[in-house]
């Protein structure tokens, strides 16, 4: 049964996805769902404790920090999570008293955490005396501190980009981070246009336009419902699927009639794309290891009113017995990858992950990019991409590939407007620049009269 106390779900929410690395998104996704009938306005508060809790979580620790004469026991993980988003209402919310947030955090703890109530109460009464006089680390004296503690980013992370980019665009991008994303609907072109899904949402109470880059998006600027509660969702009009997202599969450049493999392909978000450009018309085999993601995308396709895609279980790293070398026009490799493109939408992955995981992705992406040249046919395409924004897991992934298969050159992406291809042709997306995920695409091509 799903409690009803929006400050209780947002706990347990937040304490799933410290215990078990579940993702914010479907957890909150399927609590939410189960609580169709609830006060909207309840709901809405949910959703803004879990992500904004998460977003700021570092910023939050810092205050906490300044307040507690010990570290929490790692296994308090809902006095942590009671503490957290108590400390961003009582810095990030205008509408809630202060009072309230305080008496509501200290009712919690005497019901999860009994005994810790009054810790609960000292703390947060503390920081409601002193949260003018917190001693921030000063910009001039100490930037990446600046930034990660204001921010809420790791310090290893802000340290990366301000060698990377420098500091305003750190800043930039670390502001970006941690703004609530637009919601990106793909329209689906084989059966119905933007103008007329724009219509039909308007007449549900959800107002859409034009996405600026994407030719089949359109970007929420208002919902008076959930968008899986309209008929338009229901009848396969569009699928949820941020812009930068969307031009991936416009790198393939998929033709009628051709076979394309996605190599990577999850629930089938870009696989579903590219069978409507193909005007489900061809042959698209969609690889993925679990079979989970799998059972979502053959919903995803019925939904759509997609025939065009089979589907293979299996370990991409692998030789694929379903698919012959050198047998595909075109190839997708969208590969696992840091997700740091993404913080937006995923603010707990700036918390999970190390420096070293980068390495471990890298390495990887390497391997499925080796294995991926393999299926592509003379003069075909190799499309590669990312949701990372990380140099180890783009450039230089592609620049090992062809050192490493001569019978590829690199070609320049093609993209809707020219900001979005750097010097070198690679599509790059980011939040703060574009106002989309970050995103990273790089178009390889095959010799002909080669093997």
């Amino acid at each position: 049964m799903v409690p009803q106390q929006p400050r209780r779900l947002a706990v347990m929410i937040l304490n799933r996805i410290d215990t078990s690395g579940a993702f914010a998104e479907p957890l909150l996704d399927r609590c939410l769902s189960r609580w169709r009938d609830g006060d909207p306005r309840d709901r809405a508060l949910v959703t803004e404790l879990v992500y904004g809790t998460l977003r700021m979580r570092g910023f939050l620790d810092w205050v906490l920090a300044q307040f507690l004469r010990k570290d929490l026991a790692p296994e308090e993980t809902s006095l942590r999570s009671i503490l957290r988003t108590a400390l961003y209402q009582l810095f990030y919310t205008e509408r809630i008293p202060p009072h309230a947030a305080v008496n509501e955090a200290v009712a919690l703890a005497r019901t999860l955490c009994p005994g810790r109530e009054a810790l609960v109460n000292a703390v947060l009464r503390g920081v409601l005396r002193r949260r003018d006089r917190l001693p921030y680390p000063e910009r001039r004296v100490d930037l990446p501190g600046y930034i990660s503690v204001l921010h809420s980013h790791p310090p290893w992370l802000v340290e990366r980009w301000l060698r990377q980019w420098g500091p305003e665009e750190t800043l930039a991008l670390c502001r970006a981070n941690n703004t609530i994303p637009d919601t990106v609907l793909r329209v689906n072109r084989l059966q119905t246009t933007g103008k007329k899904v724009i219509e039909a949402l308007a007449g549900e109470g959800v107002v859409a336009e034009k996405t600026r880059y994407a030719p089949e998006g359109l970007v929420v600027r208002s919902a008076g419902k959930l968008l899986r509660d309209t008929l338009s969702y229901r009848r396969g009009d569009f699928q949820i699927q941020d812009e930068a997202s969307q031009l991936i599969a416009r790198l393939v450049h998929p033709a009628a009639g051709e076979a394309i493999l996605d190599l990577c392909a999850g629930i089938g978000g870009k696989a579903s794309h590219l069978a409507e450009l193909t005007d489900n018309r061809g042959r698209i085999i969609a690889v993925e290891l679990l079979t989970s993601k799998i059972k979502k995308l053959h919903g995803l396709a019925a939904r759509l009113g997609i025939s065009v895609i089979s589907t293979v279980a299996a370990d991409a790293t692998h030789p694929l017995v379903e698919v012959p070398p050198g047998s595909c026009d075109r190839v997708l490799l969208d590969v696992p990858c840091s997700g740091l493109g993404t913080l937006r939408r995923c603010p707990e992955i700036k918390w999970r992950l190390a420096p070293g995981r980068l390495a471990r992705h890298a390495a990887l992406q390497k391997r499925l990019l080796a294995r991926a040249g393999d299926y592509v046919k003379p003069g075909g395409r190799l499309v590669y991409s990312t949701c990372s924004i990380m140099a180890e897991e783009n450039e230089d992934v592609v620049r090992a590939f062809l050192e490493q298969r001569r019978d590829f050159h690199r070609i320049s992406a093609e993209a809707p407007a020219s900001e979005l291809l750097d010097g070198d042709g690679y599509l790059r997306t980011f939040p703060h620049r574009h106002g989309t995920d970050g995103f990273f695409g790089a178009v390889l091509e095959k010799e002909t009269g080669m093997g």
